[in-house]
């Protein structure tokens, strides 16, 4: 990986008993039946033979029960090369998906017990490779780039092992943890220092570095095109927005091309329709779908996908000032429509427009676009599953996608009746309603009116998703989450294979 922050990882193939580590970890199945006891997951045999085969007698006397996420610690005492041995809960054995979530949460709940640990042999990815190497990697994530001093004891595993697999598979699975800890540590990032310049200076670099053609779009240029949108919404702010291009072209063997698109609101007061102040400061998170899709293209070129990929962001920070847009303006959007503006904090619908509009002029065959769109999201849906939107097929396919990968996600409609509540008095249409339901439905109404007809697209709301405010769990860490780049990646890879 390229990040030196997060974890060495690389493949085991010699025997766990004699592994040079500080520790081992073996995975441990809740019992199916009650009454029964606990069981040891595939991948521990030569660990239990190594303890004379009493290894799960001595687990459950220290109180091992398999149950999800439960880490248990036992002195190794010469019966591994390693000092410690270390259960860790699956929960009851499940098949697919389930199976997979089940091995990153353990992986991830391991990996934090283990912080401070140098090295570190896995023996879940005998149940699932990608899954056991994803969940230790983002389970042991911290983001310190903004303190004085970091706790050695606190520190992520320096290097993860993993047997049962190849170097192959492990070094594809650490480079999508990569691709969501890039994504995390975007959001993570204060908004007094990832601002629209320095937002589009790092997304530049990370495409570069990823061999991507990269294009920026500053203020004079937003105005002078007419990007109304984004110009409107970024203009009280002392920092100018941005809008960010980059550019996967498949590595020459494309055959179809997508477009993601995705919200760069690296700082939501509300404008002047002003937020209240409980929970403000987490709208430092605003900016998670641009996040997301800078993350997700220099994937799709580090993985050298066979899809041409372009990530169209638009940045901009919506700040209260004397120059700030207001409710009862009018803007001229990028590609000739006009949006009357009745609540400043319905912004990154307006930014989104703009860019949904250039993304399509690109003539794809998919587009994507993800955002911290409503909190009407969170009143559906809760804090963990995203709502998706737009044409049928494709809402479903990025549904499936989104479950598939274990980034929860719900298929919801968007009615053609709520259009009408869209309708402006003096433009082509109102940027909100004047009615208090289905708010998620009518921004994605909203954007609907900015996609060509015939184009196939989706919008993935992760007002929720995308930012825990709670306590860490699995391999998710308190803060930025990195929903929803793996199904992106799922979905672009789904493209590459089948079209």
């Amino acid at each position: 990986m390229d990040d030196p922050t997060l974890p060495q990882t690389a493949a085991h193939s010699g025997s766990e008993p004699e592994a040079v580590v500080d520790a081992v970890v073996v995975g441990l199945h809740a019992p199916e039946s009650d009454g029964d006891g606990p069981v040891l997951a595939p991948g521990a045999g030569a660990v239990d033979a190594a303890f004379s085969g009493e290894l799960l007698a001595l687990l459950t006397t220290v109180g091992a029960t398999g149950k999800a996420e439960q880490v248990v610690s036992l002195p190794a005492r010469g019966a591994l090369a390693a000092p410690r041995l270390v259960a860790v809960g699956l929960g009851r054995p499940a098949e697919g998906p389930r199976a997979a979530e089940a091995v990153r949460r353990a992986a991830g709940a391991a990996a934090r017990a283990l912080a401070g640990t140098g090295s570190v042999l896995s023996t879940l990815s005998a149940l699932d490779a990608e899954a056991a190497v994803v969940g230790a990697v983002l389970g042991g994530y911290r983001f310190d780039a903004h303190r004085s001093s970091v706790d050695p004891s606190s520190a992520p595993v320096g290097a993860w092992s993993f047997s049962g697999t190849d170097d192959g598979s492990v070094r594809r699975a650490a480079l999508v943890a990569e691709a969501v800890a890039t994504t995390r540590d975007l959001v993570n990032t204060a908004p007094n220092v990832l601002f629209p310049q320095t937002l589009a200076e790092r997304a530049v670099a990370l495409g570069e570095r990823a061999g991507l053609v990269t294009e920026v779009f500053d203020d004079a240029h937003l105005r002078e095109q007419g990007y109304g949108g984004v110009t409107g919404v970024g203009k009280g702010s002392v920092n100018p927005p941005r809008l960010v291009r980059l550019t996967w072209d498949g590595g020459g063997a494309a055959t179809k091309r997508v477009a993601l698109v995705g919200k760069g609101v690296t700082f939501d007061t509300g404008g002047i329709s002003l937020k209240p102040n409980a929970g403000m400061a987490d709208m430092t998170s605003d900016m998670g779908g641009a996040a997301a899709v800078i993350a997700t293209v220099v994937l799709a070129a580090k993985l050298e996908l066979p899809v041409t990929v372009t990530a169209t962001v638009p940045m901009a920070e919506n700040m209260p000032s004397e120059r700030a847009y207001k409710p009862g303006d009018v803007l001229d959007m990028y590609g000739g429509r006009t949006v009357e503006v009745l609540n400043t904090d319905a912004e990154g619908r307006l930014i989104l427009a703009d860019a949904i509009v250039r993304a399509a002029e690109d003539d794809p065959d998919y587009l994507v676009e993800t955002s911290t769109l409503t909190g009407a999201q969170q009143v559906a849906l809760g804090l963990r599953t995203a709502g998706v939107m737009g044409s049928d097929a494709l809402r479903d396919r990025v549904t499936a996608h989104g479950t598939a990968t274990g980034e929860d996600a719900w298929a919801m409609p968007l009615p053609e009746y709520l259009r009408s509540e869209l309708d402006s008095r003096v433009a082509d249409i109102a940027n909100v309603s004047g009615q208090r339901f289905a708010g998620m439905l009518l921004a994605g109404m909203f954007l609907k009116e900015f996609v060509p007809a015939g184009l196939e697209w989706a919008h993935i709301d992760i007002a929720g998703p995308s930012y825990n405010t709670g306590g860490p769990r699995g391999y998710t860490t308190k803060g930025g989450t990195g929903v929803p780049v793996r199904t992106l990646l799922a979905f672009l890879e789904d493209v590459a294979a089948n079209g």
